[in-house]
């Protein structure tokens, strides 16, 4: 439905074309012919205010846009039938020149049947097969770097990038996350960094301190072990930062909506990243929406591939993937999504974990 059209059924329907702003259609009626509005961030319109939140929009083509949408839709089916030897998949954008979008799909077993038991389902859209092989397990080698610790306490709030602790392992720490339901503010960190807890709820997290005693941040308070994040209450001597302690430290200012992500993965944009061990790093988007069925009895959906493996060690678990606000501060960063884990099979190489856009879709958290 072109503009025309749009405004012919508004008027037919028995609306002034005035009544569009209360429809929510300005952005639809803003947009040429052939391009659609699309929401490609959420982002604090006061960076100071966490509960100021305004949809950002951008115009892409609609030939490209209707592309993508039935790329999602197939990439969903195809995570529903779960038919066999189905490991995952992910929706891959093509530039905005090409059009189009393809589904990067991992399997193990034949990929001729595979092939034609997807080509049922296939409904017109490019299919990326990748056959995983299997391996044992993914290799340690966060003993090749050094955590990435505070020397000292000296001010009240703490910023991401930087090893956190639990009972039984060391991860990172993410900026502050926020429950506009209690607006309340939350330290986060990756939910598998409590996996040898009886409980994870209520279960401690600690900063490790160079020259100090590590010092508590609080106990768990939520715990989303398919989305693998764990908000962590402050108990009110520290308090979460929307700072990354980059090299040139950054400020989250918001986070990218699904929109948003492919419109990167259409430019060939990088996302960036601050573990615990590893530092700093940046990567290709490689894919959103995607599902992973590795590692374990469930699948994980609302995941974000981006980087290569070599992005992510053991320790930089709950740490966040940005992208430079294009719109904001020189400063500003949107948040992506959370890094959890990352690719042992040959073939693939890149790091994954849950999508902010899926973190508040699911749970209404925000960053």
């Amino acid at each position: 439905m072109d503009r025309r059209e749009f405004v012919r059924t508004l008027v037919t329907g028995g609306y002034a074309v005035g009544m569009a702003h209360f429809l929510g259609v300005e952005d639809f009626l803003a947009a040429d012919d052939d391009e659609v509005p699309v929401v490609t961030a959420l982002v604090r319109s006061d960076p100071d205010d966490p509960w100021s939140l305004e949809e950002r929009t951008e115009y892409v083509p609609a030939d490209w846009y209707a592309a993508v949408q039935k790329a999602i839709e197939l990439n969903d089916r195809l995570s529903r039938v779960a038919f066999t030897g189905y490991l995952g998949s992910a929706v891959v954008p093509k530039s905005y020149d090409d059009g189009g979008a393809a589904v990067s799909v991992g399997v193990s077993g034949d990929l001729d049947s595979v092939r034609e038991t997807i080509g049922e389902l296939g409904d017109g859209v490019s299919l990326d097969l990748r056959s995983v092989l299997e391996v044992d397990a993914v290799e340690d080698n966060s003993d090749h770097y050094e955590p990435r610790m505070v020397e000292s306490v000296t001010a009240s709030r703490v910023p991401a990038g930087i090893a956190c602790e639990t009972p039984s392992s060391l991860a990172t720490l993410g900026p502050a996350l926020f429950d506009p339901e209690d607006e309340q503010e939350y330290f986060v960190t990756a939910e598998h960094a409590f996996e040898e807890q009886d409980d994870v709820a209520g279960a401690s997290l600690s900063l490790p301190v160079s020259s100090e005693e590590p010092v508590e941040l609080g106990p768990v308070r939520s715990a989303y072990p398919v989305e693998d994040v764990a908000a962590i209450e402050p108990n009110g001597e520290l308090s979460p930062s929307t700072w990354i302690d980059a090299p040139e430290p950054v400020r989250v200012r918001g986070q990218l909506t699904r929109w948003g992500l492919a419109d990167l993965i259409a430019r060939d944009e990088n996302l960036e990243k601050v573990g615990a061990l590893t530092g700093h790093t940046t990567g290709r988007v490689q894919g959103f929406d995607a599902v992973t069925c590795f590692t374990d009895d469930f699948c994980r959906r609302g995941q974000i591939r981006w980087g290569g493996e070599m992005d992510l060690t053991d320790g930089d678990s709950g740490s966040v993937s940005y992208y430079s606000d294009p719109e904001g501060e020189a400063e500003d960063v949107l948040v992506a999504g959370f890094n959890n884990a990352r690719t042992w099979w040959p073939g693939q190489s890149y790091v994954w974990g849950v999508a902010a856009y899926r973190v508040t879709e699911q749970y209404g958290y925000h960053f």
